[in-house]
Protein backbone atom coordinates (compact mmCIF):
# COMPACT_ATOMS: atom_id res chain seq x y z
CA UNK A 1 0.00 0.00 0.00
CA UNK A 2 1.68 3.54 -1.03
CA UNK A 3 2.19 5.86 2.06
CA UNK A 4 -1.02 7.54 3.49
CA UNK A 5 0.66 11.06 4.02
CA UNK A 6 3.60 12.01 2.28
CA UNK A 7 5.65 14.91 3.91
CA UNK A 8 8.32 17.37 2.09
CA UNK A 9 11.28 18.04 4.31
CA UNK A 10 13.14 20.98 2.95
CA UNK A 11 15.35 23.56 4.23
CA UNK A 12 18.41 25.61 3.51
CA UNK A 13 21.63 24.14 3.95
CA UNK A 14 22.69 24.01 7.31
CA UNK A 15 19.15 24.52 8.72
CA UNK A 16 19.49 21.02 10.28
CA UNK A 17 17.39 18.99 7.80
CA UNK A 18 18.88 15.97 8.66
CA UNK A 19 18.62 16.67 12.28
CA UNK A 20 14.94 16.55 11.96
CA UNK A 21 14.67 13.37 9.56
CA UNK A 22 16.94 11.61 12.29
CA UNK A 23 13.97 12.27 15.10
CA UNK A 24 11.06 11.22 12.45
CA UNK A 25 13.37 7.72 12.30
CA UNK A 26 13.93 7.77 15.58
CA UNK A 27 9.77 7.42 16.14
CA UNK A 28 9.30 4.82 13.54
CA UNK A 29 8.69 6.78 11.11
CA UNK A 30 9.91 6.30 7.46
CA UNK A 31 12.46 8.47 6.04
CA UNK A 32 14.24 8.63 2.62
CA UNK A 33 16.91 11.21 2.77
CA UNK A 34 16.94 12.43 -1.43
CA UNK A 35 21.06 13.06 -0.39
CA UNK A 36 21.53 9.50 -0.07
CA UNK A 37 19.56 8.47 -3.27
CA UNK A 38 21.26 11.03 -5.17
CA UNK A 39 24.57 9.62 -4.29
CA UNK A 40 23.39 6.31 -5.08
CA UNK A 41 22.32 6.69 -8.53
CA UNK A 42 25.80 8.15 -9.65
CA UNK A 43 27.83 5.12 -8.48
CA UNK A 44 30.58 3.84 -10.07
CA UNK A 45 29.02 1.55 -12.74
CA UNK A 46 25.32 3.67 -13.22
CA UNK A 47 24.05 5.21 -16.09
CA UNK A 48 23.77 8.21 -14.27
CA UNK A 49 27.86 9.16 -13.59
CA UNK A 50 27.88 7.67 -17.66
CA UNK A 51 25.18 10.70 -18.13
CA UNK A 52 27.42 12.90 -15.97
CA UNK A 53 30.66 12.54 -17.38
CA UNK A 54 29.31 12.45 -21.02
CA UNK A 55 27.34 16.02 -19.87
CA UNK A 56 29.96 17.84 -18.00
CA UNK A 57 33.46 15.72 -18.85
CA UNK A 58 35.69 13.01 -17.21
CA UNK A 59 37.83 15.25 -14.71
CA UNK A 60 35.14 15.18 -12.50
CA UNK A 61 36.04 11.60 -12.03
CA UNK A 62 38.43 10.81 -9.12
CA UNK A 63 41.76 8.58 -9.56
CA UNK A 64 39.10 5.62 -9.35
CA UNK A 65 36.58 6.45 -11.71
CA UNK A 66 34.21 7.81 -8.78
CA UNK A 67 32.57 11.12 -8.94
CA UNK A 68 34.76 13.54 -7.24
CA UNK A 69 31.53 15.24 -5.38
CA UNK A 70 34.32 17.86 -3.25
CA UNK A 71 35.16 19.16 -6.88
CA UNK A 72 32.01 19.15 -8.52
CA UNK A 73 30.25 21.20 -5.31
CA UNK A 74 32.79 23.69 -5.72
CA UNK A 75 32.10 24.21 -9.04
CA UNK A 76 28.55 23.87 -9.28
CA UNK A 77 28.07 26.71 -6.51
CA UNK A 78 29.42 29.29 -9.00
CA UNK A 79 28.38 27.94 -12.32
CA UNK A 80 24.61 28.03 -12.44
CA UNK A 81 24.46 25.94 -16.31
CA UNK A 82 27.04 23.75 -14.64
CA UNK A 83 24.58 23.04 -11.70
CA UNK A 84 22.00 23.36 -14.08
CA UNK A 85 23.79 20.53 -16.15
CA UNK A 86 24.30 18.07 -13.17
CA UNK A 87 20.52 18.38 -11.71
CA UNK A 88 19.23 17.67 -15.26
CA UNK A 89 20.93 14.47 -14.80
CA UNK A 90 20.31 13.31 -10.81
CA UNK A 91 17.01 15.14 -10.01
CA UNK A 92 14.61 12.67 -12.66
CA UNK A 93 16.02 9.69 -11.14
CA UNK A 94 15.86 10.68 -7.97
CA UNK A 95 12.61 11.41 -8.84
CA UNK A 96 12.05 8.30 -9.87
CA UNK A 97 13.37 6.74 -6.93
CA UNK A 98 11.56 8.71 -4.35
CA UNK A 99 8.51 7.96 -6.38
CA UNK A 100 8.83 4.10 -5.81
CA UNK A 101 9.38 4.60 -2.48
CA UNK A 102 6.14 6.19 -1.76
CA UNK A 103 4.07 3.60 -3.75
CA UNK A 104 5.53 0.53 -1.50
CA UNK A 105 5.73 2.12 1.78
CA UNK A 106 3.12 1.41 3.78
CA UNK A 107 1.84 4.08 7.15
CA UNK A 108 -0.01 6.68 7.70
CA UNK A 109 3.06 8.78 6.50
CA UNK A 110 6.47 9.04 5.68
CA UNK A 111 9.28 11.77 5.37
CA UNK A 112 11.22 12.76 1.75
CA UNK A 113 13.83 14.67 2.70
CA UNK A 114 14.93 17.18 -0.02
CA UNK A 115 17.12 19.25 0.42
CA UNK A 116 16.07 21.20 -3.47
CA UNK A 117 12.10 20.42 -2.76
CA UNK A 118 11.03 23.47 -4.71
CA UNK A 119 14.09 23.91 -7.44
CA UNK A 120 13.90 20.50 -8.37
CA UNK A 121 10.00 20.23 -8.70
CA UNK A 122 9.48 17.34 -6.45
CA UNK A 123 7.31 19.34 -4.36
CA UNK A 124 4.80 18.21 -6.54
CA UNK A 125 5.05 14.75 -5.17
CA UNK A 126 4.11 15.70 -1.76
CA UNK A 127 0.83 16.68 0.33
CA UNK A 128 2.69 18.51 3.12
CA UNK A 129 5.85 20.84 3.19
CA UNK A 130 7.93 21.10 5.96
CA UNK A 131 10.73 23.67 6.09
CA UNK A 132 13.38 23.70 8.53
CA UNK A 133 14.43 27.26 8.68
CA UNK A 134 17.51 29.62 10.60
CA UNK A 135 18.69 32.95 9.40
CA UNK A 136 21.13 33.44 7.30
CA UNK A 137 23.96 34.54 9.50
CA UNK A 138 23.12 31.39 11.68
CA UNK A 139 23.20 29.57 7.97
CA UNK A 140 26.95 31.19 7.25
CA UNK A 141 27.98 30.07 10.74
CA UNK A 142 27.05 26.92 10.70
CA UNK A 143 28.81 26.16 7.22
CA UNK A 144 31.83 27.80 8.54
CA UNK A 145 32.16 25.95 11.30
CA UNK A 146 30.87 22.36 10.13
CA UNK A 147 32.82 22.18 7.08
CA UNK A 148 35.79 24.81 7.00
CA UNK A 149 34.77 26.85 4.37
CA UNK A 150 35.22 30.62 3.54
CA UNK A 151 32.65 33.23 4.20
CA UNK A 152 32.77 33.21 0.46
CA UNK A 153 32.09 29.65 -0.41
CA UNK A 154 29.57 29.93 2.26
CA UNK A 155 27.90 32.76 0.92
CA UNK A 156 27.87 30.91 -2.61
CA UNK A 157 26.22 27.59 -1.13
CA UNK A 158 23.32 29.71 0.28
CA UNK A 159 22.95 31.36 -2.82
CA UNK A 160 22.35 28.63 -4.57
CA UNK A 161 19.68 27.94 -3.10
CA UNK A 162 16.10 29.53 -3.04
CA UNK A 163 14.95 32.29 -1.00
CA UNK A 164 14.41 31.64 2.92
CA UNK A 165 11.76 33.39 2.87
CA UNK A 166 10.24 32.24 -0.36
CA UNK A 167 10.98 28.89 0.96
CA UNK A 168 8.98 29.46 4.32
CA UNK A 169 6.21 31.40 2.50
CA UNK A 170 5.51 28.02 0.49
CA UNK A 171 5.62 25.66 3.58
CA UNK A 172 2.57 23.93 5.27
CA UNK A 173 4.94 23.84 8.32
CA UNK A 174 7.67 25.38 9.95
CA UNK A 175 10.52 24.53 12.39
CA UNK A 176 12.77 27.62 13.37
CA UNK A 177 15.41 25.62 14.48
CA UNK A 178 17.56 28.25 16.23
CA UNK A 179 17.04 27.22 19.54
CA UNK A 180 18.39 23.84 21.48
CA UNK A 181 17.85 20.41 20.20
CA UNK A 182 15.94 20.01 22.84
CA UNK A 183 13.36 22.40 21.37
CA UNK A 184 13.92 20.98 18.06
CA UNK A 185 13.18 17.53 19.57
CA UNK A 186 10.06 18.97 20.96
CA UNK A 187 8.71 20.45 17.47
CA UNK A 188 9.31 17.59 15.91
CA UNK A 189 7.85 14.98 18.08
CA UNK A 190 4.40 17.59 18.14
CA UNK A 191 4.38 17.32 14.06
CA UNK A 192 4.09 13.54 14.60
CA UNK A 193 1.41 13.21 16.32
CA UNK A 194 -0.40 15.55 13.74
CA UNK A 195 0.69 13.87 11.06
CA UNK A 196 -0.36 10.99 12.27
CA UNK A 197 -3.89 12.20 12.58
CA UNK A 198 -3.96 13.90 9.40
CA UNK A 199 -2.46 9.83 8.08
CA UNK A 200 -5.39 8.22 9.50
CA UNK A 201 -3.71 6.00 11.17
CA UNK A 202 -0.76 4.67 13.72
CA UNK A 203 3.12 3.26 13.36
CA UNK A 204 3.95 -0.15 14.50
CA UNK A 205 5.09 -0.58 18.17
CA UNK A 206 8.91 0.12 18.30
CA UNK A 207 10.58 -2.59 20.02
CA UNK A 208 13.99 -1.54 21.86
Amino acid sequence: MPLGLRIGLTGGIAAGKSTVGARFAALGVPVIDADDVARQVVEPGTPGLAALVRRIGPDILDDHGALDRGKLRERIFTDRPLRRAVEGVIHPRVAEVLTRWTETTDAPYGVLAVPLLFESGMAAMVDRVLVVDVPEDVQLRRIMDRDGWDEAAARAAVASQLDRLERRARAHDCIDNRGTVEELTQAVDALHHRYLKLGGGHLPARHE
